[in-house]
């Protein structure tokens, strides 16, 4: 009798986390639809009603052509490539090089260092936003890309994240290799590395995502037009007084369809990765 009370218990606990689950993502998705749907507004629906009006009355796509027309969209669009394809690669080879022995080599203060790693993630990022800054322009990189590029080219969460990922690999494959003749260098890039896909994929993402996103530092970085990411654009669709709404939403939605992209095509090694993170942790 002890069976059917477990399953029973079991079934009740499923429908309520099942149920917080789907609320969460009505919360989550309901401002994505928000956007959508203002986007596809003409001039003459409503926007601020209660309740949302999500379906709009006459789909139209006017609001995209004149975003379009009005911004120099495609070279917004290279400049945020040129800034993420960096913002991606960098990250995963400088935290996987700082990952690798912190996670596979015995060394005396190995421990501390990487305390003192993690211990940088607790410092917010606009207290170094000075320093940093002052830095760049002594070495002549304020105005360019390579200032947007530089500071975010290492990062402590994505170096934790790839050492968790290295621990996880089993010293014997390593002791393989090394009996087999293999340098370090050979064991990290072709041994190790290639087992750690899923978390680099994870790393990549949520480097590409923060890459595409970022706002403030290339808007305090760059001052010339040209080198303008897609958000420092799309910036300027918002009015001193007159914001239109519609514009903006249009905008908004040109710059997710990337991120869209990837999540949806890395998907796959994104769950592998955190799922694999979490079992290990």
């Amino acid at each position: 009798m002890a069976r059917p009370f477990i399953s029973r218990r079991r079934l009740t606990r499923n429908l309520v986390s099942y149920f917080f689950l789907i609320v969460l993502a009505i919360i989550t998705i309901v401002p994505f639809l928000w956007t959508l749907s203002t986007s596809l507004k003409g001039q003459n629906e409503t926007i601020f009603s209660m309740p949302p009006q999500l379906i709009p009355t006459n789909f139209t796509i006017e609001n995209y052509l004149t975003v379009w027309n009005s911004l120099p969209i495609p070279l917004y669009l290279w400049n945020s490539v040129f800034l993420a394809f960096f913002g991606v690669l960098l990250p995963l080879i400088f935290c996987s090089l700082a990952a690798f022995p912190l996670a596979r080599m015995r060394f005396k203060g190995r421990n501390f260092i990487f305390l003192l790693i993690i211990a940088t993630m607790m410092i917010p990022g606009e207290v170094t936003m000075i320093p940093v800054y002052l830095i760049l322009n002594k070495l002549h990189l304020v105005g360019s890309h390579a200032g947007v590029i530089v500071p975010g080219a290492v990062s402590a969460f994505g170096i934790f994240l790839m050492r968790q990922a290295y621990l996880g690999i089993p010293k014997e494959i390593e002791e393989s290799a090394i009996m087999d003749g293999a340098s370090v260098w050979r064991i990290w890039m072709s041994v190790l590395t290639p087992m750690v896909l899923p978390m680099m994929a994870t790393l990549g993402i949520l480097s590409f995502i923060g890459s595409w996103n970022n706002f403030l530092w290339p808007y305090l970085v760059l001052d010339n037009e040209r080198l303008y990411p897609l958000t420092i654009g799309l910036f300027k669709l918002k009015g001193t007084f007159v914001t239109n709404t519609r514009l903006v939403a249009a905008g908004t939605m040109v710059a997710l369809l990337p991120i869209l992209f990837v999540f949806v095509f890395f998907q796959r090694y994104f769950i592998q990765g955190a799922y694999s993170s979490a079992v290990k942790g």
